[in-house]
């Protein structure tokens, strides 16, 4: 896996070319220089490890061929005090839609992702307590 990350030369953003061809802009915040144009990279590390988990939630239901017609993760994180101001807990509320999706398939879903497949959650949980919980709305 590659990416080139390069400073736009003009406050503090900048713009991340991925290995696959895609780019992605971020910023700073004012009190930092920047101009509030565009995520943070802070932001940008929870919403991959969001897109992450639910990749590997989705799948692993699509897998057990349960009905499932939707997947959303709220994250809520906080960070140390000091530098490095790391994330020290993380928690995600997953919201799963579908047809006669079973609690236990879900939970197991969750856990799988969380021990096993999402590995910036994984990484993450090094330095931050992670929580989970989940609801399931029937379609």
């Amino acid at each position: 896996m590659e990416c080139k990350v390069k400073w736009l030369d003009d406050g503090m953003s900048f713009i991340a070319e991925t290995g696959s061809n895609h780019f992605v802009v971020m910023d700073g915040a004012p009190e930092s220089g920047g101009r509030n144009l565009a995520p943070r990279p802070m932001e940008m590390l929870l919403a991959g490890t969001g897109g992450c988990t639910a990749f590997d939630v989705v799948m692993i239901l699509k897998k057990g061929r349960y009905a499932i017609s939707g997947c959303e993760v709220s994250l809520k994180a906080e960070r140390a005090d000091t530098e490095p101001r790391v994330f020290t807990s993380i928690h995600f509320h997953f919201l799963v839609r579908g047809k006669q999706l079973k609690p236990d398939a879900v939970a197991r879903a969750i856990e799988l992702s969380k021990d096993k497949y999402c590995s910036a959650s994984i990484m993450l949980g090094k330095t931050a307590k992670i929580t989970h919980d989940f609801e399931i709305v029937e379609d």
